[in-house]
């Protein structure tokens, strides 16, 4: 990774971009010069094919962005110059620019990469900043159907406006506490992106991981969406499990139910572990009810986000088998 960035941009293997910009070979003409980052024994490639109308492909390489642009903005500047038209000064080009490695959209997916982390010379545009952290109420709820309709009732916090008061507690502790609550989810709103990064998961297909250390009693990210009845959600997921689709549901409550399997956020892909290290709570935010992913211990930067889905038991013809892998594993997840 050493080698793979500077101060200003990321190198990731595998980068390709296209851009349009002046021909070398016609004054008024552009081509397209399509980039893109190797490796060569270890340390970063820069490639460039130029692409235009009439000419064989050129490529051109370089160890920086910076050396291999300028062989394509010199004889550019001095075509244009000796044909009179607008001047070009390659000096104040940069080739990570041209590359777009500095465009904002593609900072920010590149900041979200595993293993970024790691890149101590560069300077981060989007985040890596701490989160505000502020004690959470243990609050556990399931994945969709994950439990016993009696019990949804029972969470703090399903009912809008409604506080429980525990011996002793004052009317004002309770503000005080809706008030903290609602400020972290706020900053998590505007943080989650440095929390977590997607990648392979070691207990099946995709997972979450966490992109820096997180504290116990941590707002991580949100559970969203679409909300919709239960009734839909027992036709949406026979109709999803038809399309041979995975089917990503929570339950909010006995009426409702958050369909993710199409328009859900990165917290879909957070893997059941019989000894999680994160649980779920629902929490009135502006008089709406929100699932939080929240840390139950600390969490180390790099280790996998899980939590534990509380499905119903079932019998053995519909056992759904567990892959967590902790000493603790029931084997089932239902």
């Amino acid at each position: 990774m050493k080698a793979f960035h500077n101060q200003a941009a990321i190198f990731p293997i595998g980068y390709h971009t296209n851009r349009i910009y002046w021909s070398m070979r016609h004054s008024n003409r552009r081509c397209k010069y399509v980039c893109c980052v190797e490796e060569d024994q270890g340390q970063p490639l820069f490639k460039v094919k130029v692409v235009e109308k009439g000419y064989d492909d050129l490529i051109l390489t370089g160890p920086t962005p910076k050396v291999v642009w300028d062989q394509i903005l010199e004889p550019v500047s001095q075509m244009r110059s000796s044909s009179g038209t607008l001047k070009l000064f390659p000096v104040y080009l940069k080739g990570e620019d041209l590359f777009g490695l500095t465009t904002s959209a593609v900072t920010r997916i590149i900041e979200s990469l595993p293993g970024v982390e790691t890149c101590e010379r560069y300077t981060f545009r989007y985040g890596r900043n701490p989160l505000m952290e502020w004690p959470l109420a243990f609050n556990p709820s399931g994945s969709a159907r994950s439990e016993p309709k009696g019990s949804v009732g029972s969470i703090v916090g399903l009912v809008p406006g409604v506080i429980s008061l525990s011996p002793g507690e004052s009317v004002a502790a309770a503000h005080q506490g809706r008030h903290s609550k609602s400020a972290q989810y706020r900053r998590m709103k505007a943080d989650w992106k440095t929390n977590v990064y997607l990648a392979r998961s070691r207990i099946q297909g995709l997972g979450l991981y966490a992109a820096r250390d997180i504290e116990k009693c941590t707002m991580v990210i949100e559970y969203i969406g679409t909300i919709i009845r239960s009734e839909v959600a027992n036709r949406k997921e026979r109709l999803y499990e038809s399309q041979n689709r995975g089917v990503y549901m929570f339950r909010i409550d006995n009426d409702f139910v958050i369909d993710a399997t199409i328009t859900g956020g990165p917290a879909r892909y957070i893997n059941h572990s019989c000894s999680p290290n994160c649980i779920t709570e629902v929490v009135t935010v502006e008089k709406e009810n929100k699932i939080i992913i929240s840390s139950c211990r600390r969490i180390q930067r790099g280790e996998e986000l899980s939590y534990d889905y509380k499905f119903d038991l079932e019998d053995d013809q519909h056992k759904i088998p567990c892959h967590c892998g902790v000493v603790n594993c029931r084997k089932w997840m239902n």
